[in-house]
């Protein structure tokens, strides 16, 4: 096929865990959506207060933001996300009652008790803006975020463990979200095209699209599934990633291999008997497994109005190392990037951190 494959184990007949899910038997059963209670929302009202008294800024640490019993909430929802369904909506919080500002800090200090989060681009952005700065595909360095296009099913670039969402604003028309198991699309490959599936476990270059730590090449290569401890993570980015690799010359270029495999996992994972979709609401918190979710997003048309935009708010978390899910030697120099806090800032950005 053009590329060549090393696969240093061997690829499972079936996985058998609660991540292996069909999307209409849990879409309507929505256990993965929790609502916050009254006494969930007093608590998060009061650590937000305690921060504004003693004038605590983003960031800062899950000490920091007292949750006294809805803590022990998030915990079992870290679970559920690492060793679960891999996935958590949490819905209710009054947006309404709340400035932007005011929704920031308070979804830094949920999201600080989950682990630590990390930067999100070149531009040092542990907290980042989702929303359409006018960008296009079409740029080599524009990450699909910036964009208001379709989104493909993917996981961020970087490994981090958990990807958490806060929807400020919702667009005037589309931007429906989507999820899918990459673990049951794992399991159809294998029953369907086990000669593509393990052409997914051989190694794929990726295009950094500008944002390389300095030291780096512009794009780097990784397996997009691989085994750790008995559990199998999946690294399928959006598809601008592997095709703008070209631009470095044929070797680094995807393979007609692996774009028919790429093709494949998109058609299944489109397929609506595996996904789930949902419109998030103003004030839902969204946190997926980044190892084991795919997540996709439709194209969407922003309000006139500058200040009804479209607006989430993003983090990448690392999770602790005894409670994350096991990674292959093949994602280690990825993962510490993660572990060192996620994308360094460049120096052109230093200047412009906000």
């Amino acid at each position: 096929m053009g590329n060549e494959i090393e696969v240093n184990y061997e690829i499972p007949e079936i996985i058998d865990e609660p991540g292996t899910w069909i999307g209409p038997e849990i879409q309507a059963a929505e256990s993965w959506v929790y609502q916050l209670t009254n006494e969930d929302s007093a608590e998060i009202d009061a650590a937000l207060r305690s921060l504004e008294d003693k004038n605590i800024e983003i960031p800062f640490s899950s000490e920091q933001f007292l949750l006294p019993t809805f803590a022990a909430k998030i915990d079992r929802f870290l679970d559920d996300i690492e060793n679960g369904l891999g996935m958590a909506l949490l819905r209710g919080l009054p947006r309404d009652k709340y400035t932007d500002e005011e929704c920031a800090k308070i979804y830094w200090g949920i999201g600080a008790h989950f682990g630590n989060p990390v930067s999100q681009n070149s531009r040092g952005h542990r907290l980042g803006d989702v929303w359409d700065e006018g960008k296009s595909y079409d740029d080599p360095t524009a990450r699909g975020y910036q964009t208001n296009q379709k989104m493909d099913f993917h996981t961020d670039l970087m490994p981090v463990d958990v990807l958490g969402l806060l929807c400020l604003r919702q667009s005037k028309s589309g931007g429906e979200s989507a999820l899918v198991s990459a673990l049951t699309i794992h399991n159809v490959l294998k029953k369907e095209r086990p000669d593509l599936l393990e052409e997914l476990y051989g190694n794929f270059n990726m295009d950094w699209r500008g944002e390389e730590p300095e030291g780096e090449k512009p794009y780097f290569t990784i397996p997009m599934v691989s085994h750790a401890k008995g559990r199998t993570t999946s690294r399928f980015v959006s598809r601008q990633y592997f095709e703008s690799t070209s631009r470095f010359g044929d070797e680094a270029a995807l393979k007609e291999g692996q774009r028919e495999a790429l093709n494949l996992v998109q058609e299944i994972a489109n397929r609506p008997e595996l996904r789930i979709t949902m419109m998030m609401q103003e004030g839902d918190m969204q946190f997926i497994n980044n190892h084991t979710i795919l997540h996709a997003r439709s194209a969407f048309e922003d309000h006139d109005d500058p200040t009804l935009k479209r607006h989430l708010l993003r983090m990448w978390i690392a999770v602790d190392d005894a409670r994350r899910r096991p990674l292959s030697d093949a994602l280690a120099a990825r993962y510490d990037w993660v572990k060192r806090g996620g994308f360094p800032e460049k120096q052109e950005h230093a200047a412009t951190q906000s």
